[in-house]
């Protein structure tokens, strides 16, 4: 093939996806595209068969799972299924570069190979690879795997334009505005504030467990946690007193409990394939107007989440202007954009999406992670146990040394505490995949070889334009080869043995991609540290956890991030009953 021949193919092809799409679909009558979407889906289609002939890069030879149905492939037990579930299966037949199959027969990739994800979170772009050099344009270091564009549609229903829904330069220049928040000293600074708010849920349990006959009370504390995080978030974030500990009816808490398991828990073969097939123009004007119960439950939050975070926007400006900005993420978020050149600086429109994605993504996934902890310190007393003696001996500590409580310094020195919670997230993370597509063709060096289905020994995988490419951050995390062969097993002592490390450096925190890696990395991962810190210890040294009959029937509902839920009960979000008691003392 000549390179004139690829390059025409790739004209083509982004004719029909990138820019030039968008701008003929807002000048072109709606009939009109109606009418020729199928048409081009097809013509986009039959470009990329003949790419991929033309190029000779195919997925054909990767062994994988049979689809259930040519219209769907493997789609429907990928996203209808437990979070984790069918990338355990798939791992442990076909290894750890699996060839899953999307709509019509087309090839994408499910990966845990260690060196393959290593490369694409954190060096695709970089043109490492001299036979690729040449295919790329201006792509940055990390960013040659972009989000499929439809996952960043459902980031902009729920968030709106923010971190989360960037890519690309886009999102270079919003991380760089938002980092001076989320530095290591600014997450520490906010220790008091989660020990605060922390010292608020005990006493609404002591309360409950009070006026209880057994002196014991059995409560969904997935419900409990998502309050006692947003309020976290609201002081540490915003210098705002939300009130959710407090007030059981805020209808702002009200809105964004269950907001993602009734937006995206175990979506109908009917949704997968509108989220597969329609172009993000029309995946927007369904999430504008359809009077779907869960498409209006997001539009009725998002509404109430800019109503407040504009009111934030022009008080932490207006104080900014006088002189007396704090110290919350908010206040340093505004300084840093006012600061910046006109160029950099973030829209009104990405500064509201910024606060939307804080309150969701900030506080969900911190509660998230707090409910697998403490499901697992409720199954292993004995974990939990030896836990408290470590907060226990810590606090004496503290009061020794005349301190009235735990500081930053104290959680990282209680290596059980930290022993726990990287093999919470490493067992249960809260961010089980990521969606990438290649942005050129490229190639993926392997950790290990992978017998193709005809024979043959490879060790590296080369991967067409627009490849998707589901990176599975619970297989990686349960991978035996970087956790040892009792990876599906939950071991916290396995970080208190551990040596050398094993595989490249992915992660931020455990080598673990629970917080993602690379340029997309969480970033506010240490805020959430801290955070879980704080509550898992309030928690542990004041209550005694147990299990209940109801946890037979809990699932990893997987909505984006992994949430507890109860077999027929996922309507009602998250749900985690587990039994509270005082934690004796001697």
């Amino acid at each position: 093939m000549s390179w004139d021949t690829f390059s025409s193919i790739n004209f083509w092809h982004d004719r029909l996806v990138g820019q030039s799409w968008h701008s003929w679909v807002e000048t072109t009558h709606p009939s009109v595209i109606i009418l020729g979407f199928p048409a081009a889906f097809v013509l986009l289609s039959l470009i990329r068969a003949i790419h991929r002939r033309t190029t000779g890069i195919s997925l054909s030879h990767i062994p994988g799972p049979e689809p259930e149905s040519f219209l769907l492939g493997n789609l429907p037990e990928i996203f209808q299924s437990q979070a984790g579930v069918p990338d355990f299966k798939y791992q442990s037949k076909f290894g750890d570069v699996v060839r899953v199959k999307g709509p019509f027969g087309e090839d994408r990739l499910l990966i845990s190979d260690p060196k393959a994800l290593q490369y694409i979170f954190h060096t695709s772009g970089d043109s490492a690879y001299p036979r690729t050099r040449k295919l790329f344009t201006e792509t940055q270091t990390g960013y040659g795997f972009l989000k499929w564009p439809e996952r960043t549609e459902i980031s902009r229903v729920l968030m709106g334009r923010g971190l989360l829904w960037a890519d690309g330069e886009t999102h270079k220049r919003q991380r760089k505005v938002m980092l001076p928040g989320f530095g290591a000293p600014e997450s520490k600074s906010f220790v008091p504030i989660f020990r605060r708010v922390s010292a608020q849920l005990t006493e609404r349990w002591n309360d409950l467990i009070a006026n209880s006959q057994d002196q014991s009370v059995v409560l969904n504390v997935a419900s409990w946690l998502s309050r006692a995080t947003m309020d976290s978030i609201g002081e540490a974030a915003f210098d705002c007193h939300f009130g959710a500990l407090a007030d059981l009816d805020n209808e702002f808490m009200k809105a964004y409990l269950g907001l993602m398991s009734d937006t995206l828990g175990s979506p109908p073969k009917s949704a997968i394939l509108m989220q597969t097939l329609l172009p993000v123009w029309a995946l927007n004007l369904m999430s504008k107007y359809s009077q779907a119960r869960n498409l209006v439950h997001a539009r009725h939050t998002a509404k109430l989440a800019n109503a407040m975070t504009k009111e934030l926007l022009d008080s932490k400006a207006e104080a900014l202007l006088q002189g007396k900005g704090s110290k919350d993420v908010l206040s340093l978020l505004v300084k840093a954009n006012n600061s910046e050149k006109a160029s950099t600086r973030l829209t009104d429109e990405e500064m509201l999406a910024q606060v939307r994605t804080l309150l969701l993504a900030g506080h969900e996934t911190s509660a998230t992670t707090l409910c697998w902890v403490l499901l697992e310190l409720a199954r292993n007393p004995d974990v939990q146990e030896r836990l408290r003696q470590e907060i226990r001996e810590t606090e004496q500590n503290i009061h020794a040394r005349g301190d009235p409580d735990f500081t930053a310094n104290d959680f990282d020195s209680m290596r059980y505490l930290g022993a726990v919670i990287k093999e919470s997230m490493r067992f249960h993370p809260a961010l089980y995949h990521n969606y990438r597509q290649a942005a050129n063709d490229d190639i993926l060096p392997l950790s290990k070889p992978i017998m193709t289905t005809d024979g043959r020994k490879i060790t590296e995988l080369p991967v067409s334009k627009d490849t998707k490419i589901i990176l599975s951050i619970a297989a990686y995390n349960r991978n035996t080869d970087v956790f040892g062969e009792d990876a599906h097993v939950y071991n916290p002592d396995r970080w208190l043995e551990r040596s050398d490390k094993k595989g490249p450096t992915l992660g931020v925190y455990g080598n673990l991609l629970t917080f993602a890696g690379g340029v997309r990395a969480c970033i506010g991962w240490r805020f959430a540290l801290y955070e879980v810190f704080a509550l898992t210890v309030e928690i542990i040294n004041n209550f005694q956890l147990a299990t209940t009959p109801d946890i037979q029937r809990l699932r990893r509902e997987a909505c984006l991030v992994m949430i507890p839920t109860l077999e027929g009960e996922q309507l009602k979000g998250e749900n985690l009953p587990l039994r509270v008691s005082l934690a004796p003392r001697d």
